[in-house]
């Protein structure tokens, strides 16, 4: 018999004339202070009420009013509650191998130039200790991208044409102490055919030989950007401009592309 130990009533027992039986405020409340994957993979097993509870729009408006997740368009009327929720709660990086550490895998090579890719370990600290390495450039262009699917992702149409939530991308960079370098950024906004509908493509960013070798972040934030957004394309590179033989250009790590649904989160 099914049995839901964090209540401890049986399915039997809430079906049964004589059994317990809670006012529908008061449950939503249970089901509120409840993590969230409970209510919805035991909760609304127990009984036809119990599932029309877990799939109530005010069940997850509330908790999302509690928790602090708001659209970032105030105004708008969402439609469901339940997706924005665990989309929100579930914000992660959606780049795969961001911090090199598994070598080049996954990433697609624009550009090869001079000795090409490699991986190292960081030179100097990173600001975000668990990375701890980084992929750099050589003597001539070399860039490489990472096409995010984002319905693959799970952010389907009505989220991203009509919650329109935020898309931040970030990048960190760092040039070597004793040789002169350029680093480059481009991020696509694409629909479903790639036909690019935005461009974030800030000037290069240049160091000259004997620097602090400094890690440097870049960071932008898309809003605002409209329908038909299906795919994030996310390019970086740069080179080494003495060209030395070897690997002496600027380093990059720990890329990100995340969809924030809820303003502040």
């Amino acid at each position: 018999m099914f049995k839901p130990h964090w209540l401890g009533w049986s399915r039997s027992a809430t079906r049964s004339s004589g059994g317990m039986s809670l006012p529908p405020e008061l449950l939503q409340e249970i089901f509120v202070h409840l993590p969230a994957h409970q209510v919805v993979l035991v909760g609304r097993r127990v009984c036809r009420e119990w599932r029309a509870l877990a799939d109530s729009e005010s069940l997850w408006r509330e908790r999302c009013r509690r928790e602090g997740y708001q659209p970032s368009d105030e105004a708008l009327v969402l439609k469901d509650w339940k997706m924005f929720y665990f989309l929100t709660k579930a914000r992660r990086n959606l780049l795969k191998n961001p911090r090199a550490d598994e070598g080049l895998r996954h990433w697609n090579i624009v550009s090869n130039m001079g000795d090409g890719w490699r991986v190292e370990n960081v030179m100097k600290t990173h600001p975000n200790e668990g990375t701890t390495k980084n992929f750099v450039t050589s003597y001539g262009p070399c860039s490489k991208s990472l096409l995010v699917d984002l319905r693959k992702e799970g952010y389907n149409n009505y989220l991203m044409d009509k919650v329109k939530p935020h898309i931040r991308v970030t990048d960190w960079y760092a040039p070597r102490f004793d040789c002169a370098s350029e680093y480059e950024f481009r991020v696509e906004l694409q629909n479903k055919n790639k036909k690019v509908l935005h461009v974030f493509a800030p000037e290069k960013v240049r160091f000259e030989q004997w620097n602090d070798q400094n890690w440097n972040k870049m960071t932008h934030v898309f809003k605002n950007y409209g329908p038909g957004v299906q795919y994030v394309n996310f390019v970086h590179g740069g080179q080494d401009k003495q060209f030395w033989k070897g690997w002496y250009g600027v380093r990059v790590t720990d890329s990100c592309v995340e969809i924030c649904p809820s303003e502040g989160v």
